[in-house]
């Protein structure tokens, strides 16, 4: 029988708080929805108060309760405050753990890398990783919380919406590898410029462990900046660098479409790598390149990570594509990139589309957070769509009348329906779609483009008079990160 995760003694150590009763936890939770038998759940206070959920976290099968209210005389941990609480949980989970640790952050991508260092790191040990995107304030401890005592690397997705928020969570993972993906304008609402952004992200580099390593990307505007805060940050700290014009690091030689997939080469440290995807688009031969050095750097030998990515493709909303079968006959493939958006995963979504053969569909919500500037850069996606040969766009949401002007203005005009609904979308596409279609779902997660593929995929696969187990995984591209 595998040790527990907390027991009520370690959890009061760490904590300060006062437990009650003698338990165990297997896990932690911080929602009952999701809550195994024998996990602590977390009594949160968010949008809704965790407290008002114990009944239904016990009767659920929680072993205990982390709360800042009486409990009664049920198991359970009390503190001051249940977020402080996680946190000491986490700090304490990293302080007992001797792995080797990895953060990455960036404007795109960094939920794709995440994944595929969790998949190579499961490949050669004990692994553990953010699940989905917990990479907020309680994203982040919730993650080191759970992790297990005897693990031997683990990769943790930092994110953030404004100022401030990256440096405290990077000083709790205290990663020996912190890398940034891309720096783009996502988030301007909250961050303003560009450059606050990149000093931002440049803050993944705060908790960097004395002598470890920063990986730059090489071919960004800001390569030279995050190279200056990561030695700022950490003195002792080696740098690294991934892309095309990468020179100590992971240089990507060759990247080419493989099938429904794709397939590489990187230089890495010295060492000539092979790596397969089921993903296409140029930016996948970037995350990989970065996810191979992360892992070197972190221990993993370079042969043994490039085989462990072997069949990567994108987790669901991030770019995974589905085959549905038309009621009419034959089938059409949906790229489900419907997790997020900004300017810059939107013009490599395109340059991904124009990869696939047949005809070019997009179905896009409007971006969110992007300020002053939302209006010219919801027109700046006309030129990228009509270069990625896109024959039919509908859009969703307000700020998405600005590119729908621009796409009507000039020659080489795709047909254009914009919708005030999801419902509305969803019978606009259906009507459309056509056998050898390819169709791209793709919006900030707000603007609901996750539910609208949804529907599309449940309708395709279990009723409206389609074929039931219709909807079949195949290749993908990736989403912002």
């Amino acid at each position: 029988m595998a040790d527990p995760l907390w027991t009520a003694k370690e959890a009061a150590k760490a904590t300060g708080g006062k437990a009650t009763g003698k338990w165990t936890a297997t896990g932690l939770s911080i929602d009952t929805r999701s809550l195994n038998a024998g996990d602590m759940f977390i009594a949160l206070k968010d949008q809704r108060d965790g407290h008002d959920f114990l009944d239904v976290a016990y009767e659920a099968g929680a072993s205990a309760a982390l709360v800042s209210k009486d409990a009664g005389r049920r198991p359970s941990l009390k503190v001051d405050d249940t977020l402080a609480g996680l946190e000491a949980l986490g700090l304490a989970a990293r302080a007992r753990c001797k792995g080797a640790f990895a953060a990455v952050t960036g404007s795109v991508g960094k939920t794709s890398v995440k994944e595929m260092l969790a998949q190579i790191f499961r490949a050669v040990g004990r692994a553990h990783w953010s699940e989905r995107s917990f990479n907020n304030h309680w994203g982040v401890p919730l993650t080191l919380a759970r992790m297990p005592k005897d693990t031997e690397r683990a990769i943790f997705e930092i994110g953030m919406n404004t100022p401030g928020e990256i440096a405290p969570r990077s000083r709790m993972v205290r990663p020996h590898v912190a890398m940034v993906t891309k720096i783009a304008g996502a988030h301007l609402e909250g961050m303003g410029r560009i450059e606050a952004i990149a000093l931002e992200k440049s803050d993944i580099y705060a908790g960097l462990e004395p002598s470890g390593a920063a990986i730059i990307p090489a071919d960004d505007n800001f390569a030279d900046f995050l190279a200056d805060r990561a030695k700022i940050h950490q003195p002792r700290c080696k740098i690294y660098e991934f892309g095309g014009s990468a020179v100590h690091g992971a240089k990507l030689s060759a990247f080419d479409l493989d099938g429904d997939g794709s397939k590489g080469v990187v230089d890495l440290l010295g060492e000539t790598v092979s790596f397969h995807l089921n993903a296409r688009g140029a930016h996948w031969g970037a995350n990989a390149c970065l996810a191979l050095l992360a892992a070197k750097l972190a221990g993993v030998k370079a042969g043994d990570a490039a085989a462990a990515l072997e069949g990567f493709g994108p987790p669901e909303g991030r770019g995974a594509a589905v085959r549905l079968a038309l009621p009419s006959g034959g089938e059409a493939v949906m790229l489900d990139d419907s997790y997020n958006a900004n300017p810059e995963s939107m013009r490599a979504a395109f340059k991904a589309l124009k990869l696939h053969k047949g005809r070019r569909l997009a179905a896009l919500g409007e971006m969110r957070e992007l300020g002053k500037d939302a209006a010219a850069l919801h027109a700046s996606l006309a030129q990228p769509i009509r270069d990625a040969g896109v024959e039919e766009v509908f859009l969703i949401g307000k700020d998405m009348d600005y590119l729908a002007a621009a796409l009507r203005e000039g020659g080489n005009q795709p047909g254009v329906t914009a919708v005030s609904s999801e419902s509305d979308m969803v019978e606009a596409v259906n009507k459309s779609l056509k056998n050898g279609d390819v169709l791209l779902i793709k919006g900030s997660n707000a603007s609901g483009m996750g539910r609208v593929g949804r529907v599309l995929v449940a309708e395709y696969a279990e009723g409206v008079g389609l074929k039931k187990n219709a909807a079949e995984p195949v290749a993908g591209i990736d989403h912002a990160g």
